[in-house]
C-alpha cells in the first residue's frame, strides 16, 4: 500500500523549506522596507569620513536577544539565520533554542550582534516569522499532548496560508504532527465535490472512478471522501482505495465505521474529519480510527508571543 504520509516527526528543513522561505523573506522585506528604514538607517548610519550629521551615532553595533513571552515550542531557526543572511551578513545569528524544544516564558531563543541598524531593519519581519512558526508549533504539541497515548496519527490538512504552506507544514513537524498531502499533485482524494458531479449522471460507480484514478496515477495514495453510512459501505467494498476519510462523522458513527472494517477484516486506513476541536480530539480518537486531520492546526494557530530585547552597545570594528 503506498503512503501520502510524510515520515513521522520528521523536522528536516530541507530544500522545498528553503526555497520558499528565500521568496516569502524577500516578500517580506520589500513589504517592510519598500525604500530603507527612515529611522534606524540615519540615526545609526556605517562609520563613514568626514564627520557625522549631528544626533548620529555611526559604526554602532548592539547585541540583541528574541525572548519567548509565554511558553511553547520553539520554531524558525533556518528562518531566521536565512533572513539575516540576506540583510547583512555582519550580524551574527546565535540560536540558544533546538528546533523543537518546548520553551518557557522569558526564555531566550536567538542572541543577535552586529549593525544596529541592520538588526532594528529586520526586527518585525523577524518576529512576524518567529511568532507565526513557533505558534504552529506550540499549538500542534497542545494536538499531540491531548491524544498522548492513542495510537492515532495527527494530521494536518492544505488549508494553510497562501504561499506559507512548506513553512507551516515544516512547523506542524516540528510540534510532533504530521503532514497530510502537500498539494493536488501529491496524492489521489476523491471529494465528495467530485462524486456529487460524477453521481449526478448516473452512468457510472465508485468503484469505475477509483479504477480510472488508479490507473492513472498507480503509485499514488489513493483516498476517497464518504458523508453518510451509506457511502462508507459502498467504498469499503471497493479493492483499491488506500484510505477513507470518515466526515464529519459523530463519535458513534465512527465506532460503528472501525466495527465495520474489523468485521470485513479490510486494511483501508480511516480517517477522521470536519468538526473536530481540542475539546472533543480525545473522544474521537478513541473510536479507533487510524488518522486524525486537523485544518485548525495551521488555520487556527495563536501566534507565539516573542520579543526582542536589546542588552548591549558597542562600536563596530572597521576594515582597514
Amino acid at each position: 500500500m503506498s503512503s501520502d504520509l510524510k515520515p513521522d516527526l520528521d523536522r528536516s528543513w530541507e530544500r522545498p523549506e528553503a526555497l520558499e522561505a528565500a521568496a516569502l523573506i524577500e516578500r517580506a522585506l520589500e513589504e517592510d522596507l519598500p525604500a530603507g528604514d527612515l529611522t534606524s538607517d540615519f540615526l545609526f548610519p556605517e562609520a563613514t569620513e568626514p564627520a557625522p550629521a549631528a544626533g548620529t551615532l555611526p559604526g554602532m553595533g548592539v547585541v540583541a536577544r528574541c525572548v519567548a513571552r509565554e511558553g511553547g515550542v520553539f520554531c524558525g531557526a533556518p528562518v531566521a539565520e536565512a533572513l539575516f543572511a540576506k540583510v547583512d551578513e555582519g550580524v551574527d545569528v546565535s540560536v540558544l533554542a533546538s528546533e523543537g524544544a518546548v520553551v518557557s516564558k522569558e526564555d531566550v531563543l536567538l542572541e543577535l550582534s552586529g549593525p544596529a541598524a541592520a538588526i532594528l531593519r529586520a526586527e518585525r519581519v523577524l518576529l512576524n516569522f518567529l511568532q507565526r512558526l513557533c505558534g504552529i508549533a506550540s499549538w500542534t504539541a497542545r494536538w499531540v499532548d491531548e491524544l498522548d497515548g492513542i495510537g492515532v496519527v495527527l494530521l494536518d490538512t492544505r488549508k494553510t496560508t497562501p504561499g506559507w504552506r512548506r513553512l507551516e507544514k515544516y512547523a506542524v513537524r516540528t510540534g510532533g504532527g504530521t503532514n497530510h498531502r502537500f498539494d493536488l499533485s501529491d496524492a489521489i482524494m476523491l471529494k465528495d465535490n467530485h462524486s456529487w458531479i460524477l453521481r449526478k449522471t448516473g452512468a457510472s460507480t465508485l468503484a469505475d472512478w477509483v479504477s480510472t484514478l488508479a490507473g492513472a496515477s498507480p503509485a499514488a495514495f489513493l483516498q476517497v471522501e464518504v458523508d453518510s453510512r451509506e457511502e462508507y459501505i459502498e467504498a469499503l467494498e471497493v479493492s483499491g482505495i488506500d484510505s477513507i476519510l470518515l466526515d464529519n462523522f459523530s463519535p458513534g458513527d465512527l465506532a460503528w465505521a472501525v466495527e465495520e472494517k474489523r468485521g470485513r477484516d479490510s486494511t483501508v486506513l480511516l480517517e477522521a474529519s470536519g468538526g473536530i476541536s481540542l475539546e472533543n480530539a480525545r473522544l474521537i480518537a478513541e473510536t479507533g480510527v487510524d488518522r486524525m486531520s486537523v485544518g485548525a492546526l495551521t488555520h487556527s494557530a495563536p501566534a507565539l508571543d516573542v520579543s526582542l530585547e536589546l542588552s548591549e552597545v558597542f562600536i563596530l570594528e572597521q576594515e582597514k
